[in-house]
């Protein structure tokens, strides 16, 4: 589908975006364009109409309703801002420490507001997370920290870890009134300055702040708008955390174009998922209604998020569903899509996607249109950074989950990271990005930022996926590694998880696949591979400093507490079969054992650490 297409496919959405769009049909920003703008003027133009409404099921299990219009958004925001503004100055860092809810949403409209850098981060009471909470807080040094009431003293014990000159002030939002709005004085803020830190999940490394500008998210809101063909006032539900990139762009939405979000807790949807489920059929009466998980998210719903025996459903209206975040698996799309047709969701929905939090959020999806697919590639050929189409049913077969096209005015070209030339289709490497949603470096990290952010693509091919990018334009290397095949896009994994073993690549998210599926006294998804020199192990034999394979899976419900050497046999029988490797370890863990980053992935450097200091050992379900 072409970007007039794209545009046009909503009337609406055609309305909503062409003051940003020039007239070749690219994003073109208004030089003084920022968040704060839009968001104050969506307040003055929806006055009491919803904005944001947050479902607490802490004490209901139906769940109560707390909603801020938007009058009421725009005196809360003021108000916390006229409070920052007492305490700090422009551009210091100010971090968002509350737990999943409104004042939430206002005290990071309000950080931005007020001239400072919104820090949005997690309130302490996620239990395995606390030191990287401290490591960030740490490293953004918040003059002021906003959360609540109830948490403020969970806060100060954070605060305590650190040395005194580190301590920031502790305000908590819904203890600021709303007459100390009549302090505030709006800032003049520039469409490049640094609107918030976006800090890395830390799958594979220390979590690095990355500095999204106004143009920079206002951006990325444009493009999922015309990629996704969204409506103004499309209506969201959003259980994601608000402090990972994903669950914050689903806030971002109504903040630009209006319209309206219900929000609830991620624990409210792990313990039920069809509360997100009931929730998407009640807002999609009132139109086109949007949404976005990660891929866990749609196994789990299609297990436990069915309706109760006779109650009613219509999911005909869902216009589109984003899977991304982790790996997407056609497996989990097609259980959900199967487990939700007979209440009208669509074949369409749902939209596997690539992004990450260096792009602020989206880079590629696929079209309005389209359904989800796969191609199959062969095992072995992966290994020597080739995609070769196999059949389905072929024993070296690793499905591959299409993400599309880059999303308008996104490049996304595959470059030999090495030397920085493009590659051609059907050859695998670093998937390398230029566009204005691109974050502007890691906060405080001068190196680092030139290394990941500052690369020149040396040569590009006839016809470049760079095709409309300036010559001269800078790419961020994203340590992801992808193929074009066909035109689209497949994220095959990333560089620093690959598994090298005897001179061969391995992904680790395909040996998981293999033990998943190895025996049914396996958690599927839960899953961790990764290789450890022999002289890490403590029977290495002397001399032997090659890598081993080490698995880790965790028992699945109902699983007999005694599997664990049937398991181990299954599992080495399977990698050997598909993968011609053999395990140095295999672990069956208790649920919930192996370590995941914020936003849910896969920790396997958290993982290799703790297995090297013999943690999984003591844990291990016998």
């Amino acid at each position: 589908m072409g970007r007039e297409a794209l545009i046009a496919t909503s009337s609406a959405t055609a309305i909503a975006v062409s003051e940003y769009l020039d007239e070749a049909g690219d994003i073109a920003l208004p030089d003084d364009a920022t968040l704060t703008k839009y968001l104050n003027r969506n307040a003055a133009t929806f006055g009491d109409t919803p904005a944001y409404r947050f479902l607490d099921y802490t004490h209901d299990r139906d769940g109560v309703a707390i909603t801020l219009s938007w009058t009421e958004l725009g005196a809360r925001v003021r108000a916390v801002a006229g409070r920052l503004q007492q305490v700090t100055t422009p551009g210091d860092r100010v971090a968002v420490l509350a737990p999943q809810g409104l004042d939430y949403v206002v005290g990071f409209f309000a950080a931005i507001e007020a001239g400072t850098i919104a820090v949005p981060l997690f309130a302490p009471e996620m239990a395995g997370h606390i030191e990287r909470l401290e490591a960030v807080v740490t490293d953004a040094q918040p003059t002021v920290i906003l959360t609540t009431t109830p948490a403020a003293e969970e806060v100060r014990k954070i605060q305590r870890a650190l040395k005194p000159v580190e301590r920031a002030r502790v305000i908590a939002v819904d203890a600021v009134p709303d007459s100390v709005g009549a302090t505030f004085t709006p800032h003049a803020a520039h469409t490049d300055e640094i609107a918030y830190l976006q800090y890395t999940s830390g799958s594979t490394r220390t979590p690095a702040g990355v500095e999204i500008s106004h143009r920079a998210v206002c951006t990325n809101v444009l493009q999922m708008v015309i990629a996704g063909g969204l409506d103004h006032d499309v209506r969201s539900v959003s259980w994601l955390p608000l402090y990972h990139d994903m669950g914050l762009m689903m806030v971002m939405i109504p903040a630009l174009c209006g319209g309206q979000i219900t929000l609830m807790s991620p624990l409210a949807f792990v313990r039920r998922p069809y509360r997100w489920i009931r929730q998407l059929a009640n807002e999609s009466v009132y139109g086109r209604t949007f949404a976005a998980a990660p891929n866990f998210a749609f196994d789990l719903a299609a297990e436990r998020g069915l309706p109760p025996q006779g109650e009613s459903l219509d999911l005909s209206n869902v216009a589109g569903l984003l899977n991304g975040s982790e790996p997407v698996t056609l497996g989990a799309i097609e259980r959900f899509t199967k487990a939700f047709a007979p209440y009208g969701f669509p074949a369409t929905a749902i939209k596997p996607s690539y992004g990450m939090a260096e792009a602020t959020l989206s880079v590629a999806t696929i079209a309005i249109d389209a359904a989800p697919s796969a191609i199959y590639l062969d095992r072995d050929e992966l290994a020597q950074n080739r995609a070769l189409l196999v059949d389905p049913t072929a024993d070296c077969a690793v499905p591959q989950v299409s993400c599309g096209q880059a999303i308008i005015n996104q490049w996304a070209v595959i470059a030999d990271a090495t030397d920085g030339a493009e590659l051609a289709d059907g050859q695998i490497g670093e998937i390398w990005l230029h566009g204005d949603n691109i974050g502007s470096g890691y906060w405080g990290r001068e190196q680092e930022t030139e290394v990941v952010f500052k690369n020149k693509l040396q040569t590009r091919l006839d016809h470049s996926h760079a095709d409309g990018a300036p010559h001269n334009a800078l790419w961020l290397r994203t340590g992801d590694l992808g193929v074009y095949v066909d035109d689209e896009l497949y994220i095959t994994g990333r560089s620093k998880d690959l598994i090298i073993l005897d001179g061969r690549n391995h992904y680790p998210q395909d040996i998981e696949a293999t033990v998943s599926a190895a025996s049914p006294a396996v958690r599927s998804g839960y899953v961790t591979a990764f290789s450890v020199r022999a002289d890490e192990l403590p029977d290495a034999a002397p001399g032997d400093n090659g890598e081993k394979l080490i698995v880790i899976a965790e028992r699945a419900a109902g699983a007999s507490r005694d599997a664990q050497a049937g398991v181990a046999s299954a599992v080495r029988a399977a990698v050997s079969r598909f993968h011609a490797l053999p395990i140095a370890d295999v672990l069956l863990v208790a649920a919930g054992t192996i370590p995941r980053t914020t936003s849910g992935k896969l920790a396997r450097g958290a993982a290799r650490e703790r297995y090297l200091a013999g943690e999984f050992q003591r844990r291990v379900v016998l």
